[in-house]
């Protein structure tokens, strides 16, 4: 073999190398991301935007893109409207049918339980979409993670069932009761302030005695209270 040809399978070598380690970087960016589900939004719920196979990870079930892929390749929506969409989590995928976790997003940018731009109307879309997914309200429960528990930055509702013994674990001092769900971000506010938290997370519940339970914790409430997987 002469020097022209090592020369030549080296630099062939050297550029697999190079285009192996981009893709390998990229698909660890896109696993990490921390806008997957903005991503989501804006790329795969309508199948007739222009490069929907492009530009859309996870296609929407129903389309042809979707067919042939698992669970967690693809996206299922549950409920939608002109402001949110409810989604299915991945942590379903390969779960018994009896458990349920889903999402519900805005469809404009919010990051989380800090923004200013929350909306209001979110939890009562969520809610509508749980009884119907979970049935039971009392076992119900929304929940938002605190902005250094969560793994996304576009604002998500979880969609879950209550522990057990999750109401015995409601903290008094950081519980309030209200009557409609529009009140959930300004009561969860002011508990959070009374509390001295600058970074909360928040969970819904039905109250026994009628009305919504909003509590907020410093910690993840989808964890610490729901039954967020099946294993």
């Amino acid at each position: 073999m002469n020097l022209l040809s090592r020369r030549g399978i080296r630099s062939l070598l050297l550029a697999g190398l190079v285009l192996f380690a981009i893709s390998v970087s990229a698909a660890a960016n896109a696993a990490g991301s921390r806008d997957m589900l903005w991503n989501i939004i804006g790329n795969c719920l309508d199948p007739g935007i222009a490069d929907y196979c492009a530009n859309c990870p996870s296609p929407r079930i129903g389309t042809p893109w979707a067919a042939g892929k698992q669970c967690r390749e693809t996206t299922e929506v549950w409920a939608e409207s002109d402001d949110f969409v409810a989604l299915r989590d991945r942590k379903m995928c390969g779960c018994p049918e009896d458990f349920v976790h889903g999402l519900v997003l805005p469809r404009a940018r919010v990051t989380g339980v800090e923004d200013p731009r929350r909306p209001d109307g979110i939890w009562s879309f969520a809610w509508a979409v749980a009884r119907g997914r979970i049935g039971e309200e009392s076992a119900t429960a929304l929940a938002v993670n605190p902005a250094e528990k969560r793994a996304q930055d576009q604002l998500h509702v979880h969609i879950v069932r209550l522990q057990k013994d999750a109401r015995l674990r409601f903290k008094a001092t950081h519980v309030a009761r209200v009557r409609k769900l529009d009140e959930v971000w300004s009561v969860a506010g002011r508990i959070a302030a009374q509390a001295g938290l600058a970074d909360y997370g928040v969970l819904v519940a039905s109250h026994p005695e009628g009305g919504f339970t909003v509590l907020v914790d410093k910690e993840s409430p989808e964890k610490s209270y729901a039954i967020e997987r099946c294993r």
